[in-house]
């Protein structure tokens, strides 16, 4: 409660908060999500981190020690929010866990909040098999994996912190889907891009999604005309006089 002004007492107003918070309608784009998607992986995270640092965004990266179980994985979709956290309780997790799965979403990508879980696996082998049967494009958990080399095999994208034989019952349970969650810095409300490479993942708030896109493809095709001129032995020098950079 404030401080009484002019023998009042005034509440506080979250009213401000309670809108940043609050999840908009869904952003119609002027192409299908899937070639929006298809067209964000074409790309590579530096580029569109480039595009948000115009925009003066310069906090949508995920914290780096979220990487792809292997180098070469690539996934861009839309976010399907997860929220959980470190937990005794196991009365109804396993209700709870496959209503989550059922609620999956074609084209999306699992970001996964664990409130900074460092113990538990929340990913493995059927999680991927229910996810991959819904359309899901791939996972990034802000926690662990198990049942490593069977994930591997599904061909699934997976963005984790860690490896553990540990799984999520007795353990850690979910709590909520399709919220708003915090991994890190980042906000990510469902539907953002959320685009990882091996330098990472990196999400771009819906609204700006398609022009982000626009504008990082420009840059990659910019970078193939400096890469020729590096190549053609031109000066540094007069490869910025030409808008190029290093």
């Amino acid at each position: 409660m404030s401080e009484p002004t002019n023998g009042k007492t005034t509440g506080m107003n979250i009213n401000k908060l309670k809108e940043a918070r609050q999840l908009g309608p869904p952003v119609e784009f002027p192409i299908p999500v899937k070639e929006l998607c298809d067209r964000y992986e074409a790309l590579f995270t530096a580029a569109v981190n480039d595009v948000l640092r115009e925009r003066n965004m310069l906090n949508q990266t995920l914290p780096n020690n979220i990487m792809p179980l292997r180098d070469e994985m690539k996934v861009a979709g839309l976010a399907f929010t997860v929220k959980g956290s470190k937990s005794l309780i196991v009365k109804d997790e396993m209700k709870e866990r496959v209503e989550m799965l059922d609620a999956i979403t074609e084209n999306s990508v699992i970001a996964w909040d664990t409130s900074n879980d460092d113990e538990t696996a929340q990913w493995g082998e059927v999680m991927t098999m229910a996810a991959v049967r819904k359309g899901c494009r791939g996972a990034v958990v802000d926690g662990g994996v198990r049942d490593t080399d069977r994930v591997l095999s599904q061909a699934f994208p997976v963005f984790v912190k860690y490896r553990s034989s540990n799984g999520m019952l007795g353990r850690f349970r979910i709590t909520d889907w399709q919220v708003a969650v915090k991994i890190g810095e980042v906000t990510i409300k469902p539907g953002d891009l959320v685009f990882g490479d091996i330098d990472g993942v990196i999400v771009v708030p819906q609204a700006m999604a398609y022009e982000v896109l626009i504008r990082a493809e420009e840059i990659a095709a910019g970078e193939s005309d400096i890469k020729r001129w590096i190549r053609e032995g031109m000066p540094a020098s007069e490869i910025v006089k030409r808008g190029g950079y290093f």
